[in-house]
């Protein structure tokens, strides 16, 4: 292949990983925790989508486990964006890791 072939092939590959890192920071993770008295949605950006906490968790003495299950589910939330985004940005790299965060 000649060095125009490859620079038209790695120009495609670059608007791919583009258009699906657009995609990706846009979907939405959810996680449950305890039975699903917290949900957690957070999208691809890593940003938090929205929080959920049935009332019965709201009593003081609730106030440990409260704050453990939102950072566990937060945690699970994050963890499953990032490993949906590496999954879904090696398929079109075949596991090359490219420059600037793709």
């Amino acid at each position: 292949m000649n060095m125009q072939g490859l620079l038209k092939q790695a120009q495609k590959m670059q608007k791919e990983l583009t258009k699906l890192e657009d995609e990706l920071n846009e979907k939405v993770y959810e996680t449950t925790m305890g039975g699903g008295v917290i949900k957690v949605e957070v999208k691809g950006s890593m940003s938090v989508e929205s929080i959920s906490i049935d009332e019965s968790l709201l009593e003081k003495d609730n106030k440990e486990d409260l704050e453990d299950m939102l950072k566990s589910a937060l945690n699970d939330a994050f963890a499953k964006a990032v490993e949906d985004k590496e999954k879904n940005m090696n398929q079109i790299t075949g596991g090359v890791k490219m420059p600037g965060g793709f």
